[in-house]
């Protein structure tokens, strides 16, 4: 098997997403020094309907060489299956509790942040979300050992261990699943299933089975292919595919509660709420 060579590709980016000019993140450091007061600020705002500065975001610059619309390519349309009945009832009886809890106030009032999502609780992304562009932080880092492949996926920074030695899967759940891989050929291919179910993609359950396919289509491109299949939660498999690319520089830890104000802003809202407070 080809090893994907690390000198060229320490880190793989799921598309180029530099910012675009103009953007903070997009200036030199004496460029930025020499802007106004005024100036710097108003590359901080945030505009109405996001909930970060522009400059924070991946808007990407580039168009994918396939021209495609969808990141999925099967079923042929580019849309999702549709879910089973089950999954319909079980994404209404959340539906449900959500409002339940909006209207009535925490479940367990003496630990309102359970009722948050895992990823606004800086937990998890789950999987595989985690492997999916979103609005930032969208780089992985894939480092090879002898026997294993390592993941780390900055949202969160997530970071999965892929055996390669044909051990079998010890079926014990978590977030992310649990991976087992091997080569195909030039392509490494990843098998994960073992979900807990908290961490739900999309209507998934603990039935959940990704196939991640990596193969080196030149120098500075992987090839990404993933198939889903979940019998409880969608009529037929689904595939997405995109290619990546190498960053242009290291991979940072994103320390997701640093400066995490919207969690306690939350918090304090509901504990001021139940304490018949008003915000000043």
């Amino acid at each position: 098997a080809q090893a994907l060579d690390p000198a060229v590709l320490h880190q793989i980016a799921v598309a180029d997403l530099r910012p675009v000019d103009g953007d903070l993140a997009g200036l030199a450091g004496g460029q930025v020094g020499a802007l106004g007061i005024e100036d710097a600020h108003a590359l901080e705002r945030v505009q109405t309907g996001l909930v970060h500065a522009q400059y924070l975001t991946d808007p990407g610059r580039n168009v994918d060489e396939s021209h495609r619309t969808s990141l999925i390519i099967d079923p042929p349309n580019g849309r999702m299956p549709d879910l089973t009945a089950a999954a319909r009832e079980a994404q209404q009886r959340q539906s449900q509790e959500r409002a339940r809890v909006r209207e009535n106030g925490p479940t367990d009032p003496t630990k309102p942040w359970l009722d948050r999502p895992l990823y606004e609780r800086c937990i998890t992304r789950g999987f595989p979300q985690a492997i999916l562009p979103t609005l930032y932080n969208n780089n992985i880092e894939i480092v090879q050992a002898p026997g294993s492949v390592a993941i780390v996926h900055e949202m969160i920074h997530e970071t999965r261990v892929v055996p390669l030695d044909g051990s079998d899967f010890t079926g014990i759940p978590s977030y992310m699943g649990e991976s087992r891989g091997h080569w195909d050929g030039d392509t490494l291919v990843i098998e994960t299933r073992n979900f807990n179910g908290a961490a739900s993609f999309r209507g998934s359950t603990e039935n959940l089975v990704v196939t991640e396919r990596y193969t080196r289509a030149g120098p500075d491109k992987i090839a990404f292919r993933m198939t889903l299949e979940d019998d409880a939660a969608w009529t037929q498999p689904w595939t997405v595919t995109y290619e990546m690319r190498p960053t242009e520089g290291d991979l940072y830890e994103y320390a997701c509660h640093e400066g995490n104000r919207g969690l306690s802003n939350i918090l304090e809202n509901i504990y001021d709420a139940e304490t018949g407070k008003s915000g000043g």
